[in-house]
This record gives C-alpha cells, sequence and structure tokens, in this order.
C-alpha cells in the first residue's frame, strides 16, 4: 500500500501550501506522489499556476530528481455517481439524480456520507495498482479540512454507523478506516507560532489519538527571523536608552547617515526602535512558548520560513528543498 499522508491545520496557518510543499519532496528521486484536494478551492491549481482541477487525475509538476507530482481535486456529487454506479450499476439513473439535485441533498443531510466519499476516493488512490501489480502511488497527500473538523471528517466508520450497519457503505467505511489507521497513514499539522494556532494544534492531535488515528508531525510555517542578538534585545527590554542611542549612531556613521551630515538623527529614531524592539521580545517570548508547547507533544517538528514577497512556484520548490532536508521523506 501507498503512504497516506493528510495534512490539517487550522486557517490561516499554509495548510494547503504545506501540503503541496510536502507532495513535491515526497516525490522526489524519481518517486510518484498525488496531491488530493477535497475542498473545492481550487487552492492547489492556483499554487502550481495551472488550470483548475478537474474530477481526475492530472500531473502538475516534476519534482527534483525526476519524480512526478499529480494532483486531483474530489467532489463529493462526482465520488457519489462512481460510488452509484461501482455498487448499484445506475449508470444513466444516477445522472438523471443528479440533475434532480438529489445527490447534492443525500450528501447534504449525511455529512458523514459525504466524508465517506471523499475519503474513500483519497484511500482508493492508495490501493490501486497497476498491470505489473506495483503501487501507483508511493505516496498520496490529501489536502484535509481544518483542525477543528480533521476527527470527524477521518473518523468516518463513526460518522455513518446511524446511516448504514450493513451493505455497501457500511463496507465502504470500513474499507476506509482500514487505510487511515494503517501504520502507513500519518496526520500532520501545520501550525504557526501564535497562541491559538499551537493550541488548535494540540487540541487536534489529542482528539486524533483519543479516536485511534495515527498523528505524524507538526510543521510550524512562516517562521520569522529572530533579529536581535542577545545584548540588544537585553537593552531594549531594560528601557537603557542611553546603550540603544549610543548602537544606532555607531550604526548610522557606518552607513553614512549619521555624524554630522544629520546630527541628532540617532536621538530621533530612538524611541521608536525601543517600541519595535519591545514588541519584537513580545513576539519571540510568544514563539518560545509555542515551541514548547509543540515539544511537548513529543512529535517530529519541521519548521519553514516566512517567504517574505509570498509563495508562488519557486518558493514551493524551496519549501519543499527544506522539508526535505529537515528529513520529512524518511
Amino acid at each position: 500500500m501507498s503512504r497516506l499522508h493528510v495534512v490539517s491545520g487550522k486557517g490561516g496557518t499554509g495548510k494547503t501550501t504545506v501540503a503541496a510543499a510536502l507532495a513535491l519532496a515526497l516525490a522526489a528521486e524519481g518517486k510518484r506522489t498525488l496531491l488530493v484536494e477535497v475542498e473545492g478551492r481550487q487552492g492547489i491549481a492556483q499554487l502550481f499556476e495551472t488550470e483548475a482541477l478537474p474530477y481526475e487525475e492530472r500531473k502538475i509538476a516534476v519534482a527534483p530528481g525526476g519524480g512526478e507530482v499529480f494532483a486531483l481535486a474530489i467532489d463529493a456529487e462526482r465520488a457519489l455517481l462512481d460510488y452509484l454506479q461501482m455498487f448499484y450499476k445506475l449508470g444513466s439513473a444516477g445522472r438523471a439524480l443528479r440533475k434532480l439535485g438529489a445527490i447534492d441533498f443525500a450528501t447534504t443531510i449525511a455529512p458523514g456520507l459525504r466524508d465517506v466519499l471523499l475519503t474513500g476516493k483519497a484511500c482508493e488512490a492508495v490501493r490501486r495498482k497497476d498491470r505489473t501489480g506495483r503501487f501507483v502511488y508511493d505516496h498520496v497527500v490529501m489536502d484535509a479540512p481544518p483542525t477543528g473538523r480533521i476527527t470527524r471528517f477521518l473518523n468516518v466508520n463513526d460518522e455513518v454507523a446511524g446511516l448504514a450497519r450493513i451493505g455497501p457503505i457500511h463496507n465502504q467505511a470500513q474499507a476506509v478506516m482500514r487505510v487511515l489507521k494503517s501504520p502507513e497513514t500519518a496526520v500532520h499539522f501545520v501550525t504557526l507560532l501564535e497562541e491559538m494556532p499551537v493550541q488548535e494544534t494540540c487540541d487536534g492531535i489529542a482528539e486524533l489519538r483519543a479516536a485511534g488515528l495515527p498523528v505524524g508531525g507538526v510543521v510550524i510555517n512562516m517562521v520569522r527571523p529572530e533579529i536581535l542578538d542577545a545584548s540588544a534585545v537585553e537593552a531594549a527590554a531594560n528601557g537603557q536608552r542611553a546603550a540603544v542611542a549610543q548602537a544606532l549612531s555607531h550604526s548610522l556613521e557606518r552607513t553614512g547617515f549619521g555624524g554630522a551630515r544629520n546630527p541628532g538623527l540617532a536621538e530621533q529614531l530612538v524611541d521608536p526602535l525601543l517600541a519595535e524592539a519591545r514588541e519584537h521580545i513580545e513576539r519571540l517570548a510568544l514563539e518560545h512558548r509555542g515551541r514548547a508547547g509543540i515539544a511537548e507533544l513529543g512529535l517530529p517538528t519541521y519548521e519553514l520560513d516566512l517567504l517574505g514577497d509570498g509563495v508562488d512556484l519557486a518558493g514551493l520548490y524551496r519549501m519543499a528543498r527544506e522539508l526535505r532536508k529537515q528529513g520529512v521523506a524518511r
């Protein structure tokens, strides 16, 4: 069976971006990866600067070393049509049901059914083999729903228990759960070094563990550099105005902006810079607390720097290289 990597995270943490970078990282050196989107936002297509993904697997990128990344946008209605054809051979009758709105009605009133269809399509790709008996993909990466919904989304067996206790739907849910709870599956969380994302990550991991679902690692995204050295931090923290003014004056002179050309410039800049430094110190303290909380989880942790100009295709490849360097593919 291929390896399944489920990527979740609080909204705004860059979950989809990290899932895309992970797919690239895992596809390096000749591997084949399928990147699956289940939320219908077409975020993957935007990241790879390609047209909207259809309901079919399509190659969207070549990884370093000749590996390939394929992508698929799963639509619950189309997945249900496949399901009806597979188990009930409805064919054109199934398409008629879609025109009548029956399929959308069914997946809306039974969200557990929708989740079975979405996860089931990804799990099918995990198990699929080619004519030679080899698995089609080495890795399947799922850009999953946010942290607050991830356990319900993956725990499909419980979600459909009230819908069907026997029959094809029940059997499908059982097959999905066998994949999701296998040693070849890992659920990764994306977070920022901020209070709410870190807390949601800790809560989400606790829920997954309670449900018996496999947890992978934590990706700390958009990490900003520490721009002050220890002595500057101490001076700013203690409000040592004179020390900061002197250091600033020397710096301005070296750059040609201080001294006799701009007398008093250092003094004018001291208070605003002290305020900025204090804010920076508060952020560092918050980030250190966040790192400590994540460390207590006892999981593999990876860090990705903040890309100041946003994430373009080159930035995505850069993130993938960094994930590989930190051992995410092992």
